[in-house]
């Protein structure tokens, strides 16, 4: 269960060749990419309502539309080449470079007789707070600090008081 954002942004880096130290611009370098399971991918957010694939059937006001979630029921394998297809460069190498991308709905693949390596997706690495909200933040939290200490500081003086009383 990936997320189609984060996996198409993979796939267009091992498709072009980045992830190589090899890699130059004007050279198809890449590797040819399979996609197994493209109907398991997931959207963040409401994408599947709101994000909207259109295109024209060359007819005066013929403008189709139709939705992800419509899409992913259709053909999830077109939402995927899409999306990797649109974070290519638009050059004379995008053509070659989409026929190294084949993408399946499920797990089944004509390629049973080579051996294939999983890619793993790299670990996330969370971006660090903007300093201005950072800062922010530790302020609220020594404020709360010390709310905390003069609200103990008050209890302790009432049971201070009251055993002075008794006493």
């Amino acid at each position: 269960m990936e997320v189609l954002g984060r996996l198409a942004s993979q796939i267009a880096t091992v498709v072009q060749g980045k992830d190589k130290p090899t890699y130059t611009p004007n050279r198809d370098d890449g590797d040819m990419c399979i996609v197994l399971n493209a109907k398991d991918i997931c959207v963040t957010g409401r994408k599947l309502t709101d994000k909207v694939y259109y295109w024209h059937t060359g007819y005066i006001g013929h403008l189709k539309q139709r939705t992800l979630k419509d899409q992913m029921a259709k053909d999830p394998t077109e939402v995927i080449r899409k999306a990797v297809l649109r974070m290519l460069p638009r050059n004379k190498l995008r053509d070659d470079r989409d026929r190294k991308l084949r993408i399946f709905p499920g797990s089944e693949h004509p390629f049973v007789d080579r051996p294939l390596e999983p890619y793993v997706m790299p670990p996330r690495s969370v971006r660090e707070m903007r300093p201005r909200a950072r800062r922010a933040m530790i302020r609220a939290q020594k404020k709360a600090e010390q709310q905390q200490q003069k609200a103990d500081g008050m209890k302790k003086g009432k049971n201070g008081e009251a055993q002075e009383e008794s006493a």
